[in-house]
């Protein structure tokens, strides 16, 4: 009868292994939960691929530590009810867009360029239901202005 031999993982072969799977897991919910939104202005309409933030720990991380965000990219923050939203760019490394989006998806106001790594308080000028993060100087290159409609599936703009 021929033996049997068990094989066993070093410690380090196996962190190596977790630490791939868990690379997968984020590069492929990264992916899961982007999809595409849409601006409309007088100009026309702007085509972005957003992420997701719908939940709190999503909301409290957005785009920190991020190096580079691709110029049709950007994050959609949906928070649970309508209410005044407060933002703020500390451990954000790049400068951003910020748009408070009122729960038909008319904006309500814009903050442009927002300063990376700064913890001044940035803030809606109303009770709004979403923000929507894009590279700082996308509005004013785009003419996007309050008023300008947002659609994407989680916005209910009825």
């Amino acid at each position: 009868m021929p033996e049997h031999k068990s094989v066993s993982a070093s410690p380090m072969a196996i962190v190596q292994l977790m630490v791939l799977l868990l690379l997968l897991l984020i590069s492929s919910r990264a992916y899961a939960d982007s999809s595409l939104l849409e601006i409309e202005t007088q100009d026309g309409k702007y085509i972005f691929n957003v992420e997701l933030a719908l939940n709190n720990n999503e909301r409290a991380v957005g785009l920190m530590n991020r190096q580079h965000m691709d110029a049709d990219s950007g994050m959609l923050f949906r928070f649970d009810y309508v209410r005044p939203v407060a933002m703020w760019m500390k451990n954000t490394l790049i400068p951003l867009d910020m748009f408070f989006i009122r729960a038909d998806g008319t904006v309500a106001n814009i903050h442009h360029n927002a300063e990376p790594h700064s913890e001044s308080v940035i803030r809606s000028s109303e009770a709004v239901l979403y923000v929507l993060e894009l590279n700082g100087g996308v509005a004013a290159r785009l003419n996007i202005k309050p008023g300008d409609k947002i659609t994407h599936p989680i916005i209910d703009t009825e």
